[in-house]
């Protein structure tokens, strides 16, 4: 295993410390049905957790809503069985809402269930989940979501807030409110997917950590001659061509498509952490061998060209867009 020199970083102007790699905890939960994969067991699920907690990989990120809790509950109970988290290692977490309510007292239970299955006192920090979704409950109004996120952040039980969604357009907008200090971007900057490009820019020149989650496309960049989703969705046909295409580069080149995914992620500078979901604890050393590969420039070189059109990305930039 060969860590590069950069594998600690910040996290933009928090100063939480974060390894250039970070997993994520949605399928630690078992969600076959939005990973694609199998079911994944309650002790699978913390032995996972155990092993990302006992390697360099700092930071696990989960969400409240991710498999009803159980998410959580499983990271929680591998924290209790290796009597706290060790070392620098840390938990992020998402807020949820819950049969369409977003309101600040959701946000409120929803940290407070959090902290309940973590066994934590408090979060470093807490995302507001695909916000998106839910423009219609006010979130930004007195005594809704982000007030109430301000408030835990005033009184210490969470350090740190973040944003974390899909559409671009929409992120850029919270990102604007500026009480946000990281940005969770996901599917939207990957080996065929550039949708988050600007956002990753102005959030980079403000200061904002990125986590750059889903850089496998859910899944599609693992198993491209297969699979015929891509963010969860059915795949265009240029992406799914794009898939195959670039699999078959990576042969020619020695590698595998997920590590030049990674790589691909990990070489951005404005990027300081890459997220990725895993469901099997051997998985942890396969993703840290993957991260000392070095891939030439050429290799790069055709990466680029194999890119789809803009207008088959998640979210084709507007003329407008800056």
């Amino acid at each position: 295993m060969h860590l590069p020199t950069n594998w600690m970083r910040k996290l933009g102007r928090t100063g939480l410390p974060v390894s250039a790699v970070t997993v994520g905890g949605g399928p630690l939960g078992s969600m076959p049905y939005l990973f694609g994969g199998e079911e994944v067991s309650e002790q699978r699920g913390i032995d996972v957790a155990s092993a990302v907690m006992a390697s360099p990989i700092l930071v696990l990120d989960t969400a409240n809503g991710y498999s009803g809790g159980n998410s959580e509950n499983r990271i929680g109970e591998a924290i209790r069985r290796m009597g706290g988290l060790p070392g620098e290692h840390w938990i992020s977490t998402k807020v949820s809402a819950e049969n369409g309510d977003y309101s600040g007292a959701r946000v409120e239970r929803s940290v407070e269930e959090s902290l309940d299955r973590l066994g934590l006192d408090k979060l470093p920090l807490i995302f507001l989940h695909d916000p998106e979704f839910s423009l219609d409950q006010d979130l930004e109004g007195p005594g809704g979501a982000i007030e109430t996120l301000l408030t835990l952040r005033d009184s210490g039980v969470v350090e740190h807030l973040g944003v974390a969604g899909g559409n671009p357009l929409a992120m850029r907008h919270f990102l604007e409110i500026g009480v946000f200090e990281v940005l969770l971007t996901h599917n939207r900057w990957t080996l065929v997917d550039r949708s988050a490009d600007d956002l990753i820019s102005y959030a980079d020149m403000r200061g904002i950590g990125v986590m750059n989650a889903a850089y496998l496309g859910g899944g599609f960049l693992t198993s491209p001659q297969r699979s015929t989703n891509y963010g969860y969705s059915p795949a265009n046909q240029e992406v799914l061509r794009a898939g195959k295409a670039l699999d078959q580069l990576c042969s020619r080149w020695g590698t595998d498509l997920a590590t030049a995914a990674l790589q691909f992620s990990m070489r951005d500078p404005r990027i300081h952490t890459s997220v990725v979901g895993i469901s099997r604890p051997e998985r942890v050393r396969n993703l840290l061998d993957a991260v000392g590969v070095d891939l030439p420039r050429d290799f790069w070189s055709e990466v680029e060209d194999l890119l789809p059109p803009p207008e088959y990305w998640l979210d084709p930039p507007r003329p407008h867009d800056e």
